[in-house]
């Protein structure tokens, strides 16, 4: 997922985009973290800017633009069709349409007011654990004004490869949900 040749539905996820021709500014102040009483790190707004995928992503994921609609990050998330056939998405390693797995709308998730990262699927930016959204609080404690400095290409690069591994995950879930039922369904008896 981010070592080596990236999946073809994973490489078009978190790519690192900038908005203006200068330099990528890695400076992360969209207003994700800042201090709070007793050094705790509190988490901010930030910036997301919600969108419908560009067929270039959708073409990733298998799924193919409606006829006749843009599918440029100016339209909306109804502008993506899903695959025609379950063959499309067995394609994409699921047996359910990877847009129904990672949702029909998508984020521009921003650094600051000249970059920002592309394509974070709705339900890769919402994914917790322990009742935080991964990404969101890991860019909490990276803000700028808690860091100190700007991120490393390094640190940058891990965001993409987060969004990466939780939509590697969340596209396997109708497998490993499957995998569950099967092992509930015939339990092994160790009493032997």
């Amino acid at each position: 997922m981010t070592a080596g040749k990236v999946r073809p539905e994973l490489v078009q996820i978190a790519v690192p985009a900038r908005l203006t021709r200068d330099t990528l500014n890695l400076s992360l102040t969209a207003g994700w973290g800042h201090a709070g009483q007793g050094g705790v790190t509190m988490p901010g707004k930030g910036k997301l800017e919600t969108r419908g995928y560009t067929a270039e992503e959708a073409a990733a994921f298998g799924a193919r633009p409606v006829p006749g609609r843009s599918g440029h990050a100016s339209g909306s998330a109804s502008d993506i069709s899903e695959p025609p056939s379950p063959v499309d998405a067995l394609r994409a390693g699921t047996a359910r349409a990877p847009l129904e797995l990672l949702g029909h709308a998508t984020h521009d998730v921003f650094l600051n007011d000249t970059a920002c990262w592309r394509n974070v699927p709705e339900k890769v930016w919402d994914y917790t654990i322990g009742g935080y959204q991964v990404i969101k609080k890991w860019l909490s404690y990276r803000e700028h004004e808690l860091l100190g400095r700007a991120l490393t290409p390094d640190e940058a690069r891990e965001v993409t490869h987060m969004a990466r591994r939780i939509a590697a995950l969340t596209l396997l879930q109708p497998e490993l949900d499957q995998n569950y039922q099967q092992v509930k369904a015939a339990p092994f008896d160790w009493k032997g």
